[in-house]
């Protein structure tokens, strides 16, 4: 008789929420572990991934304002470079128009 193992896959929020119980509510991995029904390694690494990743919280990100002001003056610089594009070629489709009729193509 053969043994098979159903996997199981937890979200990300799932993860989330035992890491969180685990490093905030002091909770240890075993009774994690044992409530989900997963090996303790398992909820090992889910932690070991959270701290791996946890300077990332102190980066800068666009939530301080900075980022994000950039990329809105950049944004009007190119919004200001494409209405600029569009009067040039307005101006040269009106010239060729004028050139074609003056030549008898219109």
């Amino acid at each position: 008789m053969s043994h098979t193992r159903t996997r199981r896959h937890s979200s990300a929020e799932q993860k989330t929420a035992v890491v969180r119980r685990h490093l905030g509510g002091k909770e240890p991995i075993s009774k994690l572990a044992e409530e989900l029904g997963v090996q303790p390694s398992l909820i090992h690494n889910w932690v070991n991934q959270v701290l791996a990743r946890a300077e990332k919280a102190f980066e800068n990100t666009p939530e301080n304002g900075r980022d994000e002001k950039l990329k809105d003056r950049r944004i009007e610089q190119l919004q200001a470079k494409l209405v600029n594009k569009n009067e040039v070629i307005a101006e040269l489709m009106e010239a060729n128009v004028l050139a074609k009729k003056e030549i008898g193509e219109l």
